[in-house]
């Protein structure tokens, strides 16, 4: 299992209901294609699962 996630922004928040932008920005990401790599926790793992149509994950 890994111990990081690259959490990519694929889509726009633009039309997304405002807990889901809330969510995008705090993993965050602001502008589309932006890549994050974050910890591969419970708590990121809730947050992507959330905004899971927006982002593109992959392990590290």
């Amino acid at each position: 299992m890994a111990d990081k996630l690259k959490v990519t922004l694929v889509k726009s928040t633009i039309g997304a209901i405002p807990k889901h932008r809330a969510t995008v920005e705090a993993l965050g990401l602001k502008k589309l294609h932006k890549t994050v790599e974050l910890p591969n926790n419970d708590a990121t793992k809730g947050m992507i699962q959330q905004v899971r149509h927006l982002v593109k994950v992959e392990e590290v």
